[in-house]
């Protein structure tokens, strides 16, 4: 993965800011919004483990989940011919075409 960071099953996006010469990050797949920046590798690194550590003593002050929940269903906007081109796939395979994305997605995160 690029410009990740990673720490007790939380994950972060990493981006630089040319203009302030920094680096800053955001928690992601959290209900909350939770950034952290720092001036180097070493920095983003260890004010991401504060940020999480921060944000797992807050989440059981409150009593909230750590994660963001997910319902199992969202909606994927594909060119038309790659929709027609699936469906035609998924029809010949005898299944969903919801089937073939799951299996495609699936195949995706096991090579991950």
């Amino acid at each position: 993965m690029k410009n990740t960071l990673g720490y007790k099953g939380f994950y972060a996006s990493v981006y630089f800011s040319e203009e302030d010469n920094l680096l800053f990050g955001k928690i992601e797949g959290i209900n909350d919004l939770v950034m952290f920046e720092g001036s180097s590798v070493t920095e983003i690194k260890q004010m991401f483990k504060i940020a999480v550590d921060d944000y797992i003593e807050t989440c059981k002050r409150f009593k909230k989940p750590l994660l963001k929940s997910f319902k199992g269903s969202f909606n994927v906007r594909v060119k038309p011919e790659v929709h027609q081109r699936a469906a035609l796939l998924a029809t010949m395979k005898g299944i969903s075409l919801n089937q073939l994305v799951q299996k495609a997605i699936e195949k995706e995160l096991e090579a991950a």
